[in-house]
This record gives C-alpha cells, sequence and structure tokens, in this order.
C-alpha cells in the first residue's frame, strides 16, 4: 500500500504552492502524495539526533544539511521552477554546492539524502522514493529502519544504486561520500 494520492491530476511546482498548509504533498513525477501530518516522536528524536551529528560534522566545510520540511526540487531538465513536477522532503539532505541553494531549498539532487522509515512512509521510501534519487544522481542514500535497527544503504556509482549495504545500528557508521560524517548509533538510538 502506497501513500495516499491528493487527486489523480499532473501537478505543478507552482501549483503545490499554492496549496494550504495543513496537508503537506511530495511531488514524484507530477503525482501529488500527502504525507503524514507529524511524525511520530521517535522518527524525530532519530532524524533530530542524526542531524546533530551531520552538522557536527560537517562545521566549517562547505556542506550544509537540512532537515524537513525543506523542498528539494528535482527537474528533468532546465524547465522553470513552477514547471519542476518533482519536489520531495527528505528528512536529511546534505548539499555541498551552495550555488544550488535559494530561499526556496534545493534545485537538484542532494550529495546524501538520509530518510527514517515510518510504517505509513516505508515503502514509498524504499520504492518510489530509492528510483527516484537514483534516478536524479543522489550519490549516497541511507534507509534508517528505528524499529528493525538497521540502515540499508545504495551508493551511487555510473548512475545506478548497486547491491546495497545493510548494517545493524551498532558502533559507528560512516558516510561514504563525506567521510568525515560517522554516525553514533548509540546516540542515536538512546532512550533517556
Amino acid at each position: 500500500m502506497g501513500l495516499p494520492q491528493r487527486d489523480l491530476e499532473f501537478h505543478t511546482y507552482a501549483e503545490s504552492a499554492a496549496w494550504p498548509d495543513d496537508v503537506r504533498y511530495e511531488l514524484i513525477h507530477g503525482i501529488a502524495y500527502a504525507m503524514d501530518p507529524a511524525p511520530a516522536r521517535r522518527h524525530q528524536e532519530v532524524a533530530g539526533e542524526m542531524f546533530r551529528q551531520i552538522a557536527d560534522a560537517l562545521e566549517g566545510s562547505p556542506c550544509r544539511p537540512y532537515i524537513a520540511p525543506f523542498d528539494v526540487r528535482l527537474p528533468r531538465a532546465d524547465e522553470a521552477d513552477g514547471r519542476i513536477d518533482t519536489v520531495v522532503q527528505p528528512d536529511i539532505s546534505v548539499i555541498c554546492d551552495k550555488a544550488k541553494l535559494d530561499e526556496r531549498g534545493r534545485r537538484g539532487a542532494p550529495d546524501w539524502i538520509v530518510e527514517v522509515l515510518s510504517p505509513g512512509s516505508a515503502g514509498h521510501d524504499q520504492v518510489v522514493k530509492r528510483e527516484l534519487y537514483e534516478r536524479v544522481g543522489v550519490r549516497e542514500y541511507w534507509l534508517v529502519h528505528p524499529i528493525d535497527k538497521v540502515v540499508t544503504i545504495y551508493l551511487l556509482a555510473a548512475g545506478a544504486y548497486g547491491k546495497p549495504a545493510v548494517q545493524e545500528l551498532v558502533g559507528d557508521t560512516t558516510a561514504t561520500v563525506l567521510p568525515q560524517v560517522t554516525i553514533a548509533w548509540a546516540r542515536v538510538l538512546r532512550e533517556d
């Protein structure tokens, strides 16, 4: 079962920017998928601690992490922003090219994306978004499963994701595209 769709119409970024804020949507190839109104507390704790560790590790570098909601516009070619039909809000995105940042977010693929899986969006993140991120050139894509306590890591090589690495959330894991970033899972998973 996928995420609920807004309707069967084709939509663009310009249209979605005018929608009321009471329901958030991501656009993928013009289809508007409803996002959960508010992620669960545990999801926020995991994403928040990962963001903190990433931000600390990138201090002083040209790379910057962003946490949802943050629009990542993924054009098919060089179309104007208003005509873009794919806009996502990854839990965490890391961008190293400041030229592609503006007040609305990011235009183009981030270097690294982290999605923290929730029961309602896990299939969407693992199938639809994985295919999208591969197509647009996201260099590294992590799917963090806080319930199963594993991370699935995809690396882009020759324009495609190969077989993913699957690791338990124990010890530390270092980002391949940003080796200065190491995630300490004990800190991410602690429950005070």
